[in-house]
């Protein structure tokens, strides 16, 4: 079985080195990987990116609204929301991730799948759970914190920070 996975995202901005948990999380990561290793995040954007929250990207579409066209099923884990994770992204409803994600800019534990020790009640509206499923090892402090902040409801048009590709190297 693949343990922990090495990838590097080169944006334009440089180059963000993460792990992903693969042992951890083998649905998300099996996803994003296969996503990743087809090309599919390859010369899009960073489509929402708020301060002191998230960047995320994802989208080929650059709105928030793109997919690949399924979803996928939510993986609990103790993994917590701090700072520099990368998570899946979804609708706020169970099992409604696809292809979106993001990495965290400062610590967001309310966005956790467990809640002292139990499975957070995801199935509910309100109540944000949200599969974390690596950690940025490079490129956080160069890379992550100059992502260009965007909101693609306030500035539709404007095309945010560009990922050229995403290489995959097995640990």
């Amino acid at each position: 079985m693949i343990e922990d996975i090495k990838i590097t995202i080169k944006t334009n901005k440089g180059n963000i080195s993460l792990t992903i948990y693969a042992l951890n999380t083998p649905i998300t990561a099996a996803n994003f990987l296969n996503l990743a290793s087809r090309g599919y995040y390859n010369g899009i954007t960073f489509h929402r990116v708020i301060r002191n929250f998230m960047a995320q990207s994802g989208d080929p579409t650059g709105t928030g609204q793109g997919g690949p066209g399924y979803t996928i099923q939510d993986e609990y884990n103790d993994l917590s929301h701090e700072t520099g994770v990368i998570a899946m992204a979804n609708k706020g409803v169970t099992n409604s991730a696809g292809a979106q994600w993001y990495i965290t800019l400062s610590p967001q534990r309310s966005l956790d799948t467990m809640e002292n020790g139990e499975k957070k009640q995801c199935k509910y509206i309100g109540i944000p759970c949200h599969t974390v499923f690596g950690k940025v090892i490079s490129g956080f402090d160069d890379v992550v914190k100059n992502i260009t902040f965007r909101d693609p409801s306030k500035a539709p048009n404007y095309q945010g920070d560009l990922i050229k590709t995403i290489l995959i190297e097995e640990k």
